[in-house]
């Protein structure tokens, strides 16, 4: 980084103080089964639109709805093994591994392998009902 923008990402931050999240706000998901997700940052956690950072289980068996979300979304498998489909074909992301969606693409996750998958999701900016265009039912 050159000595001007660190100057000024310096500049930026004076006064600031880092925010600690106590816990993470549950919010409902979509799909034919349950699934949680644990928001830590986001709009209905902690109020950033910039980016969200979930956590999320999901069960053997579950799937949810297509989407073409207007936001780039970066999930890292942490268990289990989650099934991403695409316009494209059909990737199977497992513990230990990530995986990147750029906005616009048609993606569908789901978790058909038991025990079903834990992974961190991260949106880029933040998820919103209002941008994930799901495919209706």
């Amino acid at each position: 980084m050159c000595r001007a923008v660190r100057r000024l990402a310096v500049a930026d931050s004076i006064g600031a103080m880092p925010r600690r999240i106590g816990k993470p706000t549950v919010v409902e998901a979509a799909g034919n089964l349950p699934k949680r997700i644990e928001e830590y940052a986001g709009r209905v956690s902690s109020g950033d639109a910039e980016a969200s950072v979930a956590r999320m289980v999901s069960p053997a068996g579950w799937v949810e709805p297509g989407q073409r979300p207007r936001f780039r979304e970066i999930t890292v498998v942490l268990s289990g093994m989650l099934r991403v489909e695409s316009e494209d074909g059909v990737l199977e992301v497992r513990a230990g591994q990530a995986v990147i969606a750029e906005p616009g693409e048609w993606v569908r996750y789901s978790s058909p392998e038991p025990p079903g998958a834990e992974y961190v999701a991260v949106c880029l900016p933040a998820f919103s009902p209002d941008t994930v265009h799901r495919d209706e039912a």
